[in-house]
């Protein structure tokens, strides 16, 4: 019989190769699945019980979060989960390879609270958008970013795998999401007018369709912009518009999915915009439609 650590490898390789999984994505099980068995000290499949399980999850309750000694928090409930899916992924391959070992529907996630959204206003988000107001390339291509993150709705990662040939005679973008998955997201007039203006001024031969901007900009060599790049040029934006809450990439994301279920879009069609893979990940904005009900309930309810 193959030991749990040569099984964990043969995993590994089968979401990598098989189900296409990305290599963050094989890095974060590996992890996970790693920590599980250096604590069970255990190379048997068949050892593997409920009562390992649960001395694992009280093990992983009670783990600090984060490497600062002084922070008392604990791993959160989300966190723990991620361990939790993890193992459950490789009990239910062990099933499929027939290797005896306890049924991944044992395992049971721990409940979170429910999560929600704090958004910043319509106007705040109009000074956001307006922020980048000069006519240099800089200000250009903040502006293409923060006009582009939300019309499309894009994650950052996304955004950064941006070629500078992307097609503006087209309202349609395709795009390849998390696991390798494509999709298609549409730009607005706005954000296509943004995006050549900032497309006009460079003078760079960069593939990348945003890039560092230094003192030197006319050359081959620029970088592309990396995702925590983004996430401080949305933040120095958030602060230049004196914009109190922490405004990110993400943030334009949520801001999108909410412009569009509030304006009418059903579920369905934003979760295929996003890219959700379920409709579950998507349910976190339906307190948007709640001003609906209340509007309907307030306009037919006890009319007589």
């Amino acid at each position: 019989m193959a030991s749990l650590k040569q099984l964990k490898q043969q995993f590994l390789e089968y979401i990598e190769i098989e189900r296409g999984r990305s290599m963050k994505t094989v890095e974060n099980y590996d992890h996970y699945l790693s920590r599980f068995l250096n604590f069970s000290k255990n190379d048997n499949p068949t050892l593997i019980t409920d009562a390992s399980v649960r001395e694992f999850r009280l093990w992983l309750n009670r783990q600090l979060a984060g490497n600062n000694k002084d922070n008392n928090d604990t791993l959160s409930k989300k966190t723990q989960n991620y361990y939790l899916i993890a193992l459950r992924a490789f009990l239910k391959y062990l099933a499929r390879q027939e290797v005896k070992s306890l049924p991944a529907e044992r395992i049971e996630l721990a409940k979170v609270g429910e999560r929600s959204l704090d958004l910043i206003t319509p106007t705040e988000l109009s000074r956001l958008l307006n922020s980048p107001k000069g006519t240099d390339l800089k200000d250009l291509r903040d502006k293409a970013i923060l006009e582009l993150l939300f019309s499309t709705g894009l994650r950052v990662s996304e955004l950064c795998s941006l070629k500078s040939d992307i097609n503006l005679h087209s309202d349609e973008l395709s795009i390849r999401g998390k696991g390798g998955k494509v999709r298609v997201v549409f730009i607005s007039d706005e954000a296509k007018k943004y995006v050549k203006a900032y497309l006009s001024a460079r003078k760079d031969m960069s593939d990348a369709l945003f890039v560092q901007i230094g003192r030197e900009v006319i050359k081959k060599d620029v970088n592309p912009l990396t995702k925590r790049s983004i996430e401080r040029i949305v933040k120095q934006h958030a602060i230049k518009s004196e914009i109190s809450k922490k405004v990110t990439p993400h943030m334009m994301r949520h801001l999108f999915a909410t412009d569009l279920l509030s304006n009418g879009a059903d579920l369905r069609s934003v979760q295929a915009l996003l890219g959700h893979s379920s409709i579950v990940t998507t349910q976190i904005y339906t307190h948007i439609t709640d001003k609906h009900l209340k509007d309907i309930h307030k306009k037919y309810h006890n009319k007589g």
